[in-house]
């Protein structure tokens, strides 16, 4: 494919063919990017995004976060990273969690957390190019994307500009789960980005006494949308407030059962 040099939104040639990935910063080298998206928020998408790292991490590979989600970054408070990003004429360099997990998020660089982003879609998009050419990533194995939700300019960003090997699609159980996991898978498909499977989060809650499981947000349909979209279910996660509270203190790391450990297998085979 040629390769695309001027802003596509601004003619009317059709630039669907050619290739606008962009290189990654001289120092690195990333040889698996798999994007985590959700049509819709509020699904756990971060807390999957960072499970996932985690039990990946915990196979021996060598792990980077790349939180695209500008607008509401939440991987460094699973982590409880909470200084600031530094730099050098390389680069940037991202932080580094206990476990070894290399992430980059817009908190690390903002002067307050709690500062709002008050930016256009365009210059959202154009942070998450910066975080994948100018951050010091070094020799990463597997780089998960937590992605914002929705099929927005930072969607389409990442998805034409970093080489995306795989997405994975995070939904809850809920009447509307078919219309808005297809319009993620879809989105994927125009883009030629394989779609590795479902996980569903908060599928039951399964009580402690009794160990019966109850479906708190209705049955679940994933198994009938998995099938008519030809898309493997690679997890159904429970409602754990163990795993809430962990992510909230900055605990990701330190819990002990990781949901999605049989994925990150899967995923590495």
């Amino acid at each position: 494919m040629s390769e695309c040099t001027h802003d596509c939104s601004s003619c009317n040639a059709d630039c669907s063919s050619r290739d606008m990935r962009v290189p990654a910063n001289a120092m690195s080298s990333v040889k698996r990017v798999i994007a985590v998206v959700s049509g819709k928020g509020g699904v756990g998408k971060s807390t999957v995004t960072a499970s996932l790292a985690v039990a990946m991490a915990r196979k021996g590979r060598k792990v980077a976060i790349l939180d695209a989600d500008i607008t509401g970054p939440s991987i460094p408070t699973a982590f409880g990273i909470h200084e600031k990003a530094t730099g050098s004429d390389a680069g940037i360099d991202p932080a580094v969690t206990a476990g070894g997990i290399k992430l980059m998020s817009l908190n690390l660089l903002t002067a307050n957390e709690t500062d709002p982003v008050v930016w256009r879609g365009p210059v959202i998009a154009g942070v998450v190019t910066q975080f994948w050419q100018e951050v010091v990533w070094g020799d990463v194995d597997y780089m998960f994307v937590d992605m914002p939700p929705g099929t927005g300019d930072v969607p389409l960003t990442v998805f034409q500009s970093l080489p995306v090997d795989g997405i994975i699609v995070v939904t809850s159980p809920q009447d509307l789960v078919s219309m808005i996991v297809t319009k993620a898978v879809n989105m994927a498909k125009m883009m030629d980005i394989p779609v590795l499977g479902l996980v569903e989060n908060y599928s039951y809650f399964q009580c402690p006494d009794c160990g019966k499981k109850h479906a708190i947000f209705g049955d679940s349909h994933l198994e009938k949308v998995a099938m008519e979209l030809e898309i493997p279910v690679l997890a159904q996660l429970p409602i754990d407030p163990s795993l809430a509270a962990a992510f909230d203190t900055g605990k990701i790391e330190q819990v002990e059962r990781n949901y999605l450990e049989d994925v990150a297998a899967r995923l590495d085979g």
